[in-house]
């Protein structure tokens, strides 16, 4: 057999072996299946409860909430609630988030009156709406 033909005939046998031990080679996918979870965690839903004034969070059937005064063109963010067992999940961070995006989609003036808020918009700066 020429060199040539000879190196494309082991080619053809390598691309066989590959492909029938492709599979059995492939590591586990990350499914429901294996038990491992894809990708990250959704971020809980925030809800705006306007007859309440506050942007609501429910988790493990317990409720965190921030509470809220429009008045006129403006939004006051004035007081963040987190229940004791949900403390450490970020669920200040997502109401904080909700109330500052609430404020700029409705191009209404933020107001910050929770210490919480004011911390949170420290750490983040690039949230922070533009000055007026």
């Amino acid at each position: 057999m020429p060199l040539n033909e000879s190196n494309e005939h082991r080619e053809d046998l390598l691309d066989e072996t590959l492909e029938e031990t492709f599979p059995a080679s492939d590591a586990p996918a990350n499914t429901v299946e294996t038990g491992i979870r894809v990708g990250e965690t959704p971020e809980p839903r925030v809800t705006d409860n306007r007859p309440a004034n506050r942007f609501e969070l429910e988790v493990d059937g317990q409720l965190a909430f921030l509470r809220y005064e429009r008045r006129g063109g403006s939004l006051a963010l004035v007081h963040t609630e987190v229940p004791e067992a949900l403390r450490g999940r970020k669920i200040g961070d997502a109401l904080a988030r909700a109330g500052i995006e609430a404020a700029r989609s409705e191009g209404l003036t933020l107001v910050v009156i929770c210490p919480f808020v004011r911390a949170y918009l420290r750490k983040h700066p690039a949230e922070a709406p533009a000055a007026t």
